[in-house]
């Protein structure tokens, strides 16, 4: 038994009405079915290809010895490696100062802005007391 999917690479009156379809909502819809009515035989072979050429060229950067920028792998000179893992000790450490000192200074504005919000709610009761006390107000103060 064999099957056949309703849309495959081939001329058939299901492929031919989507890219008469397709010319007909945006010319490159069209494009791109009658492309794959024409080539999508090849698109499997193209696939493999491009694996098989993208997995030769990886193969080839390793033997290479590329690396990643900024990797950890020992480079072979001792004294070298020593220093970057001290400077990158030194750089974390610096890094987790700069992180307290900016969490402290959010506290800090943090409290600047409930005491400046306290001390205009203070004001505002004030100015509250004074009106229900039948005083008259004027730019907050007791006329």
């Amino acid at each position: 038994m064999t099957s056949h999917a309703l849309i495959r690479p081939a001329w058939t009156p299901v492929t031919i009405a989507v890219m008469v379809g397709g010319f007909i909502v945006w010319w490159p819809l069209g494009l791109a079915m009658l492309a794959y009515i024409l080539w999508g035989e090849r698109l499997e072979g193209f696939k493999t290809d491009v694996n098989r050429s993208t997995d030769k060229f990886m193969g080839s950067m390793k033997r290479a010895g590329f690396k990643q920028p900024f990797g950890m792998e020992r480079t072979g000179n001792v004294a070298f490696d020593d220093w970057r893992e001290a400077e990158l000790a030194r750089l974390d450490e610096e890094r987790r100062k700069l992180n307290e000192a900016s969490a402290e200074f959010e506290s800090y504005a943090r409290e600047l802005r409930r005491a400046k919000d306290q001390e205009e709610f203070d004001k505002f009761m004030r100015d509250r007391k004074n009106r229900d006390n039948g005083g008259q107000v004027v730019d907050g103060h007791p006329a």
